[in-house]
């Protein structure tokens, strides 16, 4: 069993195609063994060793996959998001511990403030000139001493992320090189990927979804990863007709932006067929999981994962199996099953949905009382509690009901915000809808919602409700239903139900 990142990448041919990028050319994957060699012998002349951690303040595109497939093999790695301002890059280089910090060439950002008053090493990543996609070097002072030659073993940490927590202070998850290589392992299995397989990459390299769906899996299966500079639905479809990808990885609202172009685009969809999209990292409407596969006239497989798992957890099956609209599809990796929300038991039913496998961190640094609250013994196995309420079918699919922080209490009665999304989503003027819990005097939350109206389409909060009230019970309705321009986004494109009714200004009104 490949337990490293390193022996992942070891035993594909010299000149198959690795990392790339739109109008760029190729590295191969015998590139990218020696450019890792190189990096390693770079790091170590920088006294940086296989424990020592590296902070990486990098734009999307090839150079950042590269550095973190890269510095992976030889070090930890931590992917900033590059939009961070100084007090965030100070919080967390500080809370990392972070020996180097990887920026641009002549990057002169807040990441750089942050860093020196702690005596961070920086080192400097060069795009190698006429040099393929991804080739670059680093550049910094050197140690007086070297660090150790030694590589990093299956146990060591490869990748450190925090948690998105919007409620409390970021959680540390080390994620070792074994949960990478497992869960590298796990999407190649459940996707099918081969040699013959190229993804085109659109999500952020700072976050889980992008680094390992994307890159590390596509690199496993011996693939192909052609990496964009970011999300763009202007571009997608130009990128689309250069790189053709056999299959793309977003999440949902970036799928709702390419759909919104895709009729105007109609040629290049049927000139570059898709074997699958995919789509992670919060919820997919059923309605849009429909309307891709119509489409794109290819299967919709929704995901669903998160940082602690080291990305994926279940996964819709490819044809012949069903891809059940609403459901994130059968346990695909790890052991997945549904236990009581606050007893540390299994039970049938609805409850917290809770994984077991190779590819869960093994423990939050440094919070022995976060590991009490979402690690528990059952069954003879170590089980982590994802924070997420939802129930099992007879088919083994999952079907979330949401967070169980964003399940909206309206006066004892548990309303699931997903459920209101996707009845509000059938109106034929909403083309895009977040349901969330605004605060009550009497009741203690009440049900709101914020939705986008379809170009060329009006309807007002009145209307909105009524259509509400015909399909669903009375205590569900909206009470207040906003009508945006646009709907507020986290760094990754997800929608944000915690916070936002105070974002939107609506208080404690009756």
């Amino acid at each position: 069993m490949t337990r490293t990142l390193a022996a992942l990448l070891a035993s594909h041919g010299a000149d198959a195609p690795a990392i790339g990028a739109p109008g760029r050319d190729w590295l191969t994957y015998g590139g990218l063994r020696q450019l890792s060699d190189d990096i390693g012998s770079q790091l170590r002349a920088f006294g940086i060793g296989s424990n020592d951690r590296v902070a990486i303040v990098l734009p999307n595109g090839p150079e950042m996959a590269a550095a973190f497939v890269t510095i992976a093999q030889a070090a930890v790695t931590a992917p900033l998001n590059p939009a961070y301002q100084q007090a965030e890059y100070s919080f967390y280089l500080e809370d990392l511990r972070a020996r180097a910090l990887v920026v641009p060439a002549g990057y002169d950002g807040p990441a750089l403030a942050a860093a020196e008053p702690l005596g961070m090493a920086v080192l400097r990543l060069e795009p190698v000139q006429d040099g393929p996609a991804g080739q670059f070097r680093l550049t910094g002072t050197p140690a007086t001493i070297p660090a150790p030659a030694a590589q990093p073993g299956p146990d060591d940490v490869a990748l450190i992320l925090h948690t998105s927590g919007t409620t409390s202070r970021p959680k540390i998850v080390p994620l070792t090189q074994s949960n990478l290589a497992a869960s590298a392992g796990n999407i190649v299995t459940s996707l099918a990927l081969s040699q013959s397989d190229r993804c085109l990459n659109v999500m952020p390299l700072f976050h889980i979804h992008g680094l390992i769906a994307a890159v590390t899996a596509s690199l496993a299966a011996g693939g192909s990863v052609s990496c964009a500079s970011g999300f763009d639905a202007l571009k997608f479809f130009g990128w689309m007709a250069e790189v053709k990808p056999t299959w793309y990885t977003a999440v949902p609202t970036m799928h709702q932006a390419i759909l919104s172009r895709a009729a105007r685009n109609a040629d290049t969809i049927t000139a570059n067929p898709l074997r699958f999209l995919r789509s992670s990292s919060a919820s997919l409407p059923a309605q849009v999981m429909l309307e891709l596969a119509a489409t794109f006239k290819a299967p919709v497989i929704e995901a669903y994962g998160m940082t602690e798992a080291t990305h994926q957890m279940a996964c819709n099956p490819l044809p012949p199996r069903a891809q059940k609209p609403g459901s994130v599809g059968i346990a695909a990796g790890p052991l997945l099953r549904i236990a009581h929300e606050v007893e540390d038991r299994l039970i049938d039913g609805t409850g917290e949905v809770v994984i077991s496998g190779p590819n869960v961190t093994p423990g939050y640094e440094g919070n022995p009382e976060a590991n009490r609250k979402n690690f528990f013994e059952a069954e003879s196995r170590r089980w982590f509690r994802t924070g997420d309420q939802g129930a099992l079918d007879e088919e083994g699919y999952l079907r979330l009901t949401g967070r169980l922080k964003e399940i909206i209490n309206r006066g004892g009665e548990k309303i699931s915000p997903l459920e209101v999304d996707g009845i509000l989503l059938d109106h034929p003027a909403i083309q895009q809808v977040v349901a969330f819990a605004m605060p009550h005097p009497k009741l203690g939350e009440e049900v709101a919602a914020a939705v986008v109206l379809r170009e060329g389409q009006s309807a007002t909060e009145r209307d909105i409700r009524d259509f509400c009230a015909t399909r669903m019970a009375d205590f569900k309705v909206p009470r207040r239903v906003v009508i945006l321009d646009e709907i507020p986004k986290g760094a990754t494109g997800k929608l944000q139900r915690i916070g936002l009714a105070e974002k939107l200004g609506l208080g404690s009104s009756t």
